[in-house]
């Protein structure tokens, strides 16, 4: 899979390898701002993912030298015109970020330049975010009139704090790469010319391990997070199947006879 063939322009690009997926946004004359379109390829992109056994982790990065510029404002005239229009928007723009935050494989944001609005939503809804030294995040509704999703709130609370979310939304304002680490946004800040390489090596690692026990991982850190009891009677769903896994079998197997285990994801 190298180009979503659904797509309406060749903006969202999907590639895999040895069991990681590479989502790319490709707009970088425009900083890689999303489009509407590319909101629903997103979701798709997602869920032919999960379909595929064979892929086990997903980076998103952004084409050239920037991550994500947000939502594509030049379109806000027509498909953010009046709250009618808005609420359908914010309905696409919710479902791709929980789509993101929902599934079962592990994500990694590899993050350059501009991170702003609808990119920083994208970044919070991953499970692993690194950048470079010049990287810059945003939430600049404040400064456009307009209001972030509320579930997608909860994830840039989430990943930096209450009180940091009431600065990055209340004002607009900018942070640097060292300010989002300090904050908890970031896990690592790499030099430039290895962004893309440590992205590779971590997803390698994730993709090394049992399926079913990163599935269960996230379900039961979201649950934490959430304290919602459905969510954590999921996560308690999902951690009893490991206990009867294959996987759970082999690991056992491969710690006795001191050799890498062979993860099937069943």
């Amino acid at each position: 899979m190298s180009v979503l063939a659904h797509s309406s322009e060749p903006a969202l690009r999907v590639s895999c390898a040895d069991g990681v997926a590479t989502i790319l946004l490709s707009r970088p004359e425009k900083m890689n701002a999303v489009s509407q379109a590319m909101w629903h390829d997103l979701i798709k992109a997602i869920e032919e993912l999960e379909a595929e056994a064979t892929v086990r982790a997903v980076i998103f990065r952004g084409a050239g030298d920037n991550f994500c510029a947000g939502a594509d404002i030049a379109e806000f005239d027509t498909v953010r015109r009046n709250a009618e229009t808005a609420r359908v928007y914010e309905g696409l723009n919710a479902k791709a970020f929980a789509t993101i935050r929902n599934t079962r494989l592990p994500t990694i944001a590899a993050i350059s330049g501009v991170c702003f609005g609808g990119g920083f939503g994208l970044a919070a809804a991953c499970d692993l975010r690194i950048s470079t030294p010049d990287a810059l995040f945003a939430v600049p509704a404040a400064r456009l009139g307009l209001a972030y999703p509320v579930e997608a709130m909860g994830d840039i609370v989430a990943t930096t704090g209450a009180q940091m979310a009431r600065y990055l939304t209340f004002t607009g304002a900018r942070i640097n790469a060292a300010r989002a680490k300090d904050c908890g946004f970031l896990l690592e800040i790499v030099p430039t010319d290895v962004l893309i390489s440590r992205a590779d090596d971590i997803a390698a690692m994730l993709a090394d391990n049992a399926p079913l026990s990163i599935h269960a991982s996230k379900a039961s850190i979201a649950a934490a997070l959430t304290c919602r009891p459905e969510e954590m009677a999921h996560a308690q769903e999902l951690g009893d199947i490991t206990f009867e896994s294959a996987d759970y079998a082999e690991g056992r197997a491969a710690f006795r006879e001191r050799r890498p285990a062979r993860f099937e994801g069943r």
